[in-house]
This record gives structure tokens, sequence and C-alpha cells, in this order.
């Protein structure tokens, strides 16, 4: 029988464990909206990166497909990253209303608002309605294909917490829910979803698979107790050569995408600034496997950080393709 999971671990002002020190919420936000804005994970805003990025991959290399810029390019651009907030928010919100029993009995996520008692689960269920709610009404500024692409994308959001529950590879699932900007982007410019769309999608996970088996391995030890799969624990010992593969598909899939995109629309400088970009980002993945340790989780939570970076990395080659 399992043992009662001891009581949440005190947090000064109710800050969570993982969260960024001195961020924003903490310092500056209204104390009645802290463990809202706690439950969206605007304390560590990695993950809205994360969300965002590929939306502006597959926004940047639309653009080098068809070779058309609009107005309303920026509008996606922007509301892209008002979306991404929102939309990590409410799955994040979701994310923890179904998981709180689990992060009760996991050091690292005790201290989380649902079961640290901050945020009972009506409230965050009324908290992650709100978010959707406004991420609806953005998806509604785009096309017909995109909105129906934008709903399409509640299955992986709502499948994904349940994952760990039956599959030693849960970080497909958020790799199928993280990436989807990508498809979503692309159709939001153009009306339709092209093949190399889907190649970028397919790349994002692969990077998903990556950084989230790196995030993973905080965990094990835990997660084995309490029977929550994981690739960090599935592959163990193993995951180095493990992300040495995902590393290989991310940089081999975009690489394709980008030619896809760009070889019968751009110039030759364009098309080598652009293909620059996964190889770049590439080197940046092997640079972390260099310190990797998965015994050591303060380094694997400072790795999975610098992924940000490593998502920029070919979108800046992706804008001055778009220059030349």
């Amino acid at each position: 029988m399992q043992d009662s999971a001891p009581p949440p671990e005190p947090q000064e002002n109710g800050v969570v464990a993982d969260a960024y020190s001195r961020n924003w919420v903490d310092l500056y936000a209204p104390a009645a909206t802290r463990p809202y804005l706690r439950l969206s994970r605007a304390d560590r805003p990695i993950g809205t990166w994360l969300l965002l990025i590929p939306c502006w991959w597959g926004l940047s290399l639309v653009m080098l497909y068809d070779g058309q810029t609009s107005w309303g390019d920026l509008w996606i651009f922007v509301s892209c990253g008002i979306g991404a907030f929102l939309m990590r928010g409410a799955g994040c919100t979701w994310n923890d209303i179904t998981d709180r029993d689990i992060d009760a009995q996991v050091a690292r996520t005790r201290s989380r608002p649902i079961p640290a008692g901050q945020v009972s689960v009506k409230g965050a269920a009324v908290w992650m309605t709100i978010q959707a709610l406004i991420s609806f009404a953005i998806l509604l500024t785009y096309n017909a294909a995109a909105i129906r692409l934008g709903v399409l994308a509640l299955i992986p959001v709502a499948i994904y917490p349940f994952a760990k529950r039956f599959t030693w590879w849960p970080q497909v699932f958020l790799g199928l829910a993280f990436n989807w900007g990508a498809l979503l982007a692309w159709t939001a410019h153009t009306g339709r979803l092209d093949a190399p769309a889907v190649v970028l999608y397919l790349a994002g996970i692969a990077w998903t698979l990556f950084y989230d088996t790196i995030y993973a391995h905080q965990d094990t030890e835990d997660d084995a107790l309490i029977g929550v799969k994981s690739t960090a624990r599935l592959f163990g010992e193993n995951t180095n050569h493990w992300l040495r593969r995902f590393l290989v598909a991310t940089v081999g899939l975009m690489g394709i995408a980008v030619i896809f995109s760009t070889v019968n629309s751009v110039s030759v400088p364009a098309l080598g600034a652009a293909i620059v970009g996964p190889w770049a980002m590439g080197w940046h993945m092997a640079w972390q496997l260099r310190g990797l340790d998965i015994h050591n989780s303060d380094k694997m939570l400072q790795l999975f950080r610098v992924n940000r970076d490593t998502g920029i990395i070919p979108l800046l080659f992706f804008g001055l393709a778009l220059l030349l």
C-alpha cells in the first residue's frame, strides 16, 4: 500500500521550488494573483519560450516558402507570443489539476500551488478556463483552416498529463503538443498545411524529446517510487546515446524542412543562411551533451533552461535569410 505523502515543504511566501530566483511574479505581482500565476508557470518562463519558438520557426519558413509578407504576419508573430503564454498557462493548470496527487509525492513539485494548498481544484479549473477562452478569442482572428487546426491542438494537450501513466514515452505527447505552433503559424499565413511544415513539426518533436528527457532526470528517483514513467527512467545510463540520436533527428529533419521551404523560392545566399540554422542549433545541443550529468539535478535544470537559446539560434538564421 502506498504510504501517505509527507506534507508540502514550506516555501517562503509560497515560492515554488524550481522557480527562477527573484522572478517578477514573486517580486512584483499582487499577492492575491501569485498562486494563479505560479499555476501558469509565469515564474518559470522557459516553457512559454519552448511553446512559442516552433510558432516562429513555422512563420519564418513559410514566408521564405511563398515569398509573401504582410502586416498580417506581424499579428501572427505577436499573437503567437500572447497565445503561447496563455495556452502554456492553461496547459500547465490542466497538468497540475490532473497531477495533484502525484505532485504531492515528488520533492520538486510538492510546493506547486494545488498540492501546497494555495489554490483549490475548482479555482484552478476556473483559471484554466479563463486562459483558454482568451486564447480561443485570439485563434478566431486567424483563417478557417488555422482555427480548425488550433482546436485540434487540444487533443494532445488533454492527453499529455496522463501519458506518464501508460507509456515510457510521455515526452512524445509533450512534443506533439508543444510543437503544434509550427503547423498553426504556417497555416495562419497560407490558409493550408504544406509538407515542409509537417517535417518541421517532426523536428520539433525530436527536440522536445531531447530537452524534456534532460528535464525529467530531475525526478527519476521519486518517479520510480510512485510508478511514473518517463524517457529519463527508460534510458537511464544510456541517456547520452539517446540524446545524440534526438540531436541528429532534430538537425536532419529541420534541415529537410528548410530545403523544402527554400530551394525553389529564395536566392542562394538566403538558402545558405537558412540551412546554417539547423547546423548551428545542433552544435548548441552538442555543447549541452558535453555538460550532461544525469545525477546532478541542478545541472539538468540548467541545461534544460538553455534550450530557449537552442531554439532561437535557427530562428536568427531564418530571419537573416528573409533579409537576403
